[in-house]
């Protein structure tokens, strides 16, 4: 099998002779952000960091996707911070798409190449920098995190997609399988995430329609997603934003494996509102 590849935003501008017509969609259900307008004028500076830029993919929105955050960030070589994380009952995790990150925690260093992830739980004081001569791309998910009574927080996380082993889901022979980065029996755990893997012509053969929030962000391949009721195409470097009980299944259409990172949120009673 070959080795994972990450596809990522090169931003600049397109040409003025360009055709302004796009894939981008926003609806009531779904919101396709397709690689194209991942462009320079839409990044982000962000306090307390330097030699970084961020795309914003999704955000916290009243009446749509409510539960996480997701950037992609590039920081130049020697950039970083030591304070990166603003709120204190913040959970992260990275995923390193090119280059190298640096993230110390509790005075260790820990070394990031492409494919790495790094789970960080809330309050755990981490900082990080761009220790390579090149600049570095990664994802950035963050989400409040939603403490129970009789659970202990979880751990930290470090690992790298190659050395996770994907698992088969039942009856597909490894033709549709998950990169699970933690245990996803672990209550601890209240947003998993994972890289789901499609080969050439597999498909996720029923409507999933559930609570679960979603980011989808292509790393490799081509595939046509179902979307409420849109069958969109969609390619190595697009974002999905879906919203609870969206309807959603997929083909892989390319000549090569349909890969993508993607967030839910899990293990937690519906919040009613009763004080």
């Amino acid at each position: 099998m070959a080795g994972p590849s990450y596809t990522f935003p090169m931003g600049g501008h397109p040409s003025q002779s360009d055709l302004l017509t796009g894939r981008a969609v926003f609806t009531e259900a779904y919101a396709v952000i397709p690689k194209g307008v991942m462009r320079d004028i839409v990044t982000s500076a962000l306090p307390f960091w330097d030699g970084a830029r961020a795309w914003v993919l999704a955000r916290p929105l009243s009446g749509f996707t409510e539960t996480f955050s997701q950037y992609i960030m590039e920081l130049a070589p020697g950039g970083g911070s030591d304070r990166p994380e603003p709120e204190a009952g913040a959970e992260g995790v990275l995923f390193v798409m090119d280059g190298e990150l640096t993230v110390t925690l509790d005075g260790t260093a820990h070394r990031m190449l492409r494919g790495g992830f790094a789970f960080l739980p809330p309050a755990c004081g981490w900082t990080v920098r761009n220790t390579g001569a090149a600049p570095v791309r990664f994802h950035w998910i963050r989400k409040r995190y939603e403490k129970v009574e009789g659970l202990d927080t979880p751990e930290p996380v470090f690992t790298n997609d190659q050395d996770v082993v994907p698992m088969s889901m039942p009856g597909t022979a490894g033709r549709w399988a998950t990169t699970r980065f933690v245990d996803p029996d672990d209550l601890r755990h209240d947003m998993h995430v994972n890289i789901v893997t499609l080969e050439p012509g597999a498909v996720i053969p029923f409507a999933e329609t559930h609570v679960m929030e979603h980011g989808l962000y292509v790393l490799e391949g081509k595939g046509v997603y179902r979307l409420n009721q849109d069958w969109v195409e969609v390619e190595a470097g697009d974002f999905m934003w879906l919203r609870a009980f969206c309807p959603q299944a997929c083909y892989a259409g390319g000549p090569g494996r349909f890969r993508y990172l993607l967030y839910k949120d899990v293990n937690r009673h519906m919040k009613l509102g009763l004080r």
